[in-house]
C-alpha cells in the first residue's frame, strides 16, 4: 500500500501488524485496538473506532478528502446504531476535532446527512443544520457548497404525515455538506460534467441572441459556445436501488447481513472525481460496507476506511474479493430522472375539500 503517514508504525506504511491503541476518548463500544480486515494495493479497511484510529494512526494534515455518511440523528434506533438528534452535536464534536487535524489545508470534508422528524409531530428537527453551523463556527470549517441528493426511488415517508393524514409531501432529499479548512479547496467541475439537454442542443444549433435578461443578467454570446457538456447543478439525482451487486451476492453466499443504510456508489464517486487527483488519500470514518473504499480503489485513489461493527466489514470483503456482476452487452440509454413541474395536476378536482382547521392534528378515520 502507498504511504499514508503513520505515527505509530515507525515508518510511512500501514501493515497488518500496525494497530492503534486507545487514546483519551470515551469508548463507543468498539474494539480495543484497530485491526485491518481488508487490504489492497491502494487501501485498507479497519475494524476500529474511528476516533481512536484518527487520534493514534493518522498524522496531521495528511488527508485529501474525507467523504462519509455518518449515522443520522434519528428518533428511532437502527440496526447500525445512531445517536438521538438532541445529542448529535455533542457526539460529533470529537470527530470534527480530528477531521480538522488530519486534513490538508486545501482538503475537503463531504458529509451526507439526512434529516429527522420530531417525535410524534409533522415538523423537522434542525440537528443537521445545527451540525453545519457548529462545524463552521466552532471548528472554523468553510462551507464550500451545499448539495442535495434526491433519491427518486425513496418511498413516500413519513407515512403518517404523507399517506394517512396527507399534510406533508414525500421526504426524498438528503443534505450533503461540502466543507473545507479553507475557502479555496482543490476542485474542478470539469471532472463531473453532464450531457447537454435537448433544449441546449437546439439552442446551439439555432443560435442565441445575446441580450440583457429581465433579471438583470447579461447573457453574452459566450452562452452559445459548445463546450461539449454541461456543468451539473448541486442537485444529485441518484436512485438507491442496488439489488445485484457483487457485495450483495457475497453477503448472501456467506450468510452475512448487508449494511442497511448504504449510500449508492455514485455519491462518493462524484466527490472523489470532483475533489481529488489519482494517488490522493480518501478517508471514510463511518465506512459501513466500504462503498467509499471500493470507489476509491476503482478511481486509483489511496483510501482508508474505518467501521466499528465488524460484521459489516466482513461483508465488505465481497467488494474486493469477488468479480463484478457481468454487464449486459450492447448499447444502452443512460438513466435520466425527471422532476415534474409543481402543480402539473392542478385541475380543481380536490379544491372543494377544505383544509383541516386543526392542520391535520386529528387523525382521519380509515
Amino acid at each position: 500500500m502507498a504511504p499514508i503517514a503513520s505515527k505509530k508504525a515507525g515508518n510511512d506504511r500501514i501493515s497488518p501488524a500496525h494497530v492503534a491503541k486507545l487514546g483519551d476518548y470515551p469508548s463507543r463500544g468498539g474494539p480495543d485496538k484497530a485491526e485491518i480486515l481488508i487490504k489492497t494495493q491502494l487501501g485498507a479497511a479497519y475494524w476500529a473506532d474511528s476516533i481512536h484510529l484518527m487520534a493514534e494512526t493518522i498524522e496531521p494534515q495528511s488527508l485529501d478528502l474525507i467523504v462519509t455518511s455518518p449515522p443520522f440523528g434519528l428518533v428511532r434506533k437502527k440496526q447500525y446504531g445512531n445517536v438521538d438528534a438532541d445529542e448529535y452535536i455533542e457526539w460529533f464534536r470529537p470527530f470534527a476535532k480530528e477531521f480538522k487535524r488530519i486534513m490538508k489545508p486545501q482538503a475537503s470534508l463531504v458529509i451526507d446527512i439526512g434529516g429527522a422528524w420530531k417525535p410524534g409531530l409533522p415538523t423537522k428537527s434542525l440537528y443537521h443544520y445545527e451540525l453545519l453551523i457548529t462545524l463552521c463556527k466552532e471548528f472554523e470549517f468553510h462551507l464550500a457548497q451545499e448539495f442535495f441528493w434526491w433519491n427518486p426511488s425513496r418511498l413516500p415517508t413519513p407515512a403518517e404525515w404523507v399517506n394517512i393524514r396527507r399534510i406533508r409531501v414525500k421526504d426524498a432529499i438528503n443534505s450533503i455538506f461540502w466543507l473545507s479548512p479553507t475557502p479555496w479547496p482543490r476542485a474542478s467541475n470539469r471532472r463531473v460534467l453532464t450531457p447537454y439537454s435537448n433544449a441546449m442542443h437546439e439552442l446551439l444549433a439555432n443560435g442565441y441572441k445575446a441580450k440583457l435578461r429581465p433579471s438583470g443578467h447579461d447573457i453574452s454570446d459566450k452562452f452559445s459556445r459548445d463546450n461539449g457538456a454541461a456543468i451539473p447543478p448541486n442537485l444529485l439525482a441518484v436512485a438507491n436501488t442496488e439489488s445485484n451487486s457483487r457485495y450483495l451476492r457475497y453477503c448472501g453466499e456467506n450468510k452475512l447481513p448487508p449494511h442497511p443504510a448504504r449510500y449508492p456508489a455514485t455519491i462518493p464517486e462524484f466527490f472523489i472525481r470532483f475533489l481529488t487527483d489519482p494517488g490522493d488519500i480518501v478517508f471514510d470514518p463511518f465506512a459501513g460496507s466500504c462503498v467509499t473504499g471500493e470507489v476509491a480503489e476503482m478511481l486509483a485513489r489511496r483510501w482508508i476506511c474505518s467501521e466499528i461493527e465488524r460484521v459489516y466489514l466482513e461483508g465488505a470483503r465481497g467488494r474486493f474479493e469477488m468479480d463484478p456482476a457481468p454487464k449486459s452487452q450492447g448499447p444502452h440509454e443512460p438513466t435520466v430522472y425527471k422532476i415534474q413541474r409543481p402543480g402539473l395536476l392542478w385541475n380543481g378536482a380536490n379544491d372543494h375539500l377544505p383544509l383541516a382547521a386543526d392542520g391535520g392534528k386529528k387523525r382521519p378515520v380509515a
